[in-house]
């Protein structure tokens, strides 16, 4: 089958490095003589809607150039599409945004040429997808890395505040932010197949990938392929308990500790 893509290019991903990138990007394929089209997203949700009506032009590989919300977008766009050549759509993924933990997660490089070769030579593999219901609606979001609900989550929040500190940083600072901000867990009900728990939690993280945040390793022994969700849960704690906790989210040494607990699952309900 001929090869066509479709690259995607969220223009302000990383703080413009998608844009900054693209010259090179452009060069690398061009010398493996790949056939492709690039587009630009020009809002929020653009990528989901440019990535459906890629599949039904004929594309059979869809590009993200961004970051990991780029990426998510093109997933989104790749299940939602309603085109029967979606089952023949491949992703592919250029990183160029702060945090590209899909690309971690997934164990593809972070260098931008590196990632440039794999997609020209049509490098593939099968992995897993999560897919997620907020209040039992009918309507779902898919993710290929992972969900954080909780303290993980409002980080995220806090990170994109920082106009002036960009990448992995930001994300540590918004942590150390977040500390103060969210000293107070709620309880919560985590239902799994086989086990239920109830307890103040700070966080829960529901990972098919590794890692969140450009850095913090949420479930290092996390498999993208193996059919199973990886859950890190982290009980309550007060500031100074947090701050050694990051310390371990860093490294990824983090199990073991009294407020941390781990769960494989291929399906949870979060209340």
């Amino acid at each position: 089958m001929k090869r066509r893509a479709k690259m995607i290019v969220n223009p302000i991903a990383g703080s413009g490095l998608s844009m900054k990138s693209l010259p090179k990007i452009k060069k690398f394929l061009d010398q493996k003589d790949l056939n492709y089209e690039i587009v630009l997203t020009e809002s929020p949700g653009r990528g989901v809607q440019l990535t459906e009506q890629a599949v039904s032009q004929g594309f059979n590989e869809v590009v993200a150039v961004g970051g990991d919300g780029t990426v998510n977008e093109v997933i989104n766009g790749l299940l939602k599409s309603k085109s029967e050549a979606k089952e023949k759509c491949v992703l592919g993924v250029i990183g160029a945004g702060s945090g590209n933990d899909f690309l971690y997660g997934m164990g593809l490089p972070l260098d931008l040429e590196e990632n440039c070769r794999i997609v020209a030579e049509g490098k593939s593999r099968l992995i897993d997808i999560g897919r997620v219901y907020l209040d039992d609606a009918e309507e779902c979001r898919y993710f290929g890395n992972g969900i954080g609900i909780g303290f993980d989550a409002v980080v995220g929040f806090e990170a994109k505040k920082l106009k002036h500190i960009k990448g992995p940083l930001s994300y540590l600072v918004g942590a150390l932010k977040t500390m103060f901000l969210y000293d107070n867990a709620p309880e919560v009900k985590i239902s799994c197949k086989d086990r239920k728990y109830q307890q103040r939690s700070l966080m829960v993280s529901i990972m098919n990938g590794i890692r969140m945040g450009g850095g913090f390793m949420m479930t290092p022994d996390s498999k993208s392929d193996d059919g199973k969700l990886d859950l890190c849960i982290a009980g309550n704690a007060g500031a100074l308990r947090i701050f050694y906790l990051i310390s371990q989210f860093l490294k990824g040494t983090q199990e073991g500790k009294k407020e941390i607990t781990f769960k494989r699952t291929d399906r949870v309900r979060v209340e």
